[in-house]
């Protein structure tokens, strides 16, 4: 008799994305759909784009006085949707 080497379909899919280059884009992406659960539901009516560029998140904002405050709060953000996404996608955030 042989012995099966039987593996989950997760850690399988994962392996697939990770050896076809796909897993930090499907990471950018969640970062991406989790801002408004993270910034709230009065900063995304505010959130006109969110781009990531190495591993920087760029976030642009109608208002100017929203970006001012959301800056003093740039870390927590980061380490907020990091979290989110259980992978350390991005190092900074830049409101323009």
């Amino acid at each position: 008799m042989f012995k099966r080497d039987v593996k989950p379909i997760g850690e399988l899919l994962l392996r697939a994305l990770r050896n076809n280059g796909l897993e930090t884009p499907l990471l950018q992406k969640r970062l991406i759909d989790s801002w408004p659960e993270v910034a709230g539901p009065v900063v995304q009516r505010y959130t006109q784009r969110l781009n990531i560029y190495n591993q920087v998140l760029y976030v642009s904002l109608s208002n100017p006085a929203l970006r001012a405050d959301l800056s003093m709060q740039r870390r927590q953000l980061v380490a907020k949707l990091n979290a989110r996404v259980g992978s350390n996608i991005i190092i900074d955030i830049r409101f323009n």
